[in-house]
């Protein structure tokens, strides 16, 4: 008996998923010189097409140079060139895969190091206690940076389309830049822009109906957004269903739930108000419940290791599953489940004293197995967090370096 993961789902652009498994978007930070893609992440996109995930979303694709998530990310503005675009929409493609190309703007989130843009809704700085100098003070953005920014993700839909990705997902999540618009705890407007969740949602709601104006009716157009922020006072489920029913008169073809920030890293399973999330399918609950007011398809992402936790979800009216850290862990997971359902991929949750430290070393050990299977070698699951932590700051170093140059010209 086939499982309902392996059927194949029809987007309202017409476009069809091979199966209901997606490859969520994870920060690869593994650019070639110039903030483009290369070999590396070519390789790296050709594993996890072999490995029969049905849609592959990309680590985010910056909409501005001059403001980034990590020194290494890519870039895609006007007037990039495309062919390096074209070569890792092909290479991700192999095997019927869809590919979609994740494009954001980071706002407040970027390292103090790095230097940069920092644009935020209003000037409040990240709290992250004893770490919070490593990040830059942001500035309030103007209405010509509004205007701008919504040009930005226009410019970088349009060439993805030209390069020949099969859809955009417009990253609303995760305390970046359009998620710092939509909570009341980073939003301090007292414009149009500010106040009563209507307002607060204005610039993405913008951002999907300028970016569905210039894209093909054939061209997905998906948005990430947070079932929540878990910090008290923030963008809550309430919030959520609200930008859910504003999204439904619009073309979107695909809703991605996730949660948290730097400041409360949910999508680690770790929050900051105390909330506790399931073991596995971290958001489901908050899917379920959000997924009851939505016209369009839901996908939720967070903690799906095994086949019977992505069939339950399925149950509860979710109809795609993102999966990260697992394909990170092993990127033919899909494959392997189809000769052993009761595989399960490895955790490498780390849990030290310090949460901050904690979340970073996580994210240190996962983008280590990315960089391992840029490099043709098989992920190594249980790798030193210590180890891979340290490499990692050494190899920011290197690449913020390199960034302050590209900076510069």
């Amino acid at each position: 008996m086939t499982s309902a993961v392996f059927t194949p789902f029809l987007l309202p652009c017409g476009a069809s998923l091979p199966n209901r498994l997606a490859k969520a978007a994870m920060e690869e930070n593994m650019a070639d010189e110039g903030q483009i893609p290369g070999p590396a992440i070519l390789r790296l996109y050709q594993r996890w097409a072999e490995g029969g995930t049905g849609l592959l979303i990309t680590g985010n694709v910056m909409v501005d140079g001059r403001a980034m998530t990590g020194p290494g990310g890519i870039v895609l503005e006007k007037n990039s060139a495309i062919a390096p675009f074209k070569a890792w929409a092909q290479a991700a493609k192999q095997k019927n895969t869809q590919v979609w190309m994740q494009i954001n703007h980071p706002g407040r989130q970027v390292y103090a190091a790095m230097g940069g843009d920092v644009l935020s809704p209003s000037d409040v700085p990240l709290d992250l206690g004893k770490h919070s100098h490593l990040f830059g003070k942001p500035r309030a953005m103007t209405h010509q940076d509004i205007e701008q920014l919504i040009q930005r993700f226009v410019d970088t839909a349009v060439k993805a389309e030209q390069a020949g990705f099969d859809g955009v997902q417009i990253h609303a999540a995760h305390g970046y830049l359009l998620s710092q618009f939509l909570s009341p705890l980073t939003n301090k407007r007292e414009d149009e822009y500010g106040g009563s969740i209507e307002n607060r949602m204005r610039l993405l709601i913008a951002v999907i109906k300028a970016v569905r104006a210039q894209v093909a009716s054939s061209f997905a157009v998906a948005v990430k957004i947070n079932s929540a922020d878990f910090q008290r006072g923030g963008f809550d489920a309430n919030d959520a269903k609200t930008v859910i029913l504003a999204m439904n008169t619009l073309a979107v073809d695909l809703v991605e739930l996730s949660g948290g920030s730097y400041e409360s890293p949910a999508m680690q399973g770790s929050t900051a108000d105390g909330r506790t999330l399931q073991r596995e399918a971290y958001f489901l609950d908050f899917a379920k419940d959000i997924a009851q007011v939505a016209t369009m398809p839901i996908m939720t992402t967070g903690g799906v290791r095994r086949l019977a936790i992505a069939e339950d979800v399925l149950t509860h009216g979710i109809d795609v599953i993102g999966m990260g850290t697992a394909l990170a862990m092993n990127p033919s997971l899909p494959n392997d489940w189809k000769k052993d359902e009761q595989l399960s991929a490895h955790n490498p949750r780390v849990q030290w004293k310090d949460k901050t430290l904690s979340a970073i070393a996580t994210m240190a050990v996962v983008k280590r197995q990315l960089r391992r299977m840029g490099e043709g070698k098989p992920p190594k699951p249980n790798a030193s967090p210590i180890f891979s932590l340290i490499s990692d700051r050494i190899r920011i170093k290197k690449l913020t370096k390199r960034y302050q140059g590209y900076l510069a010209r």
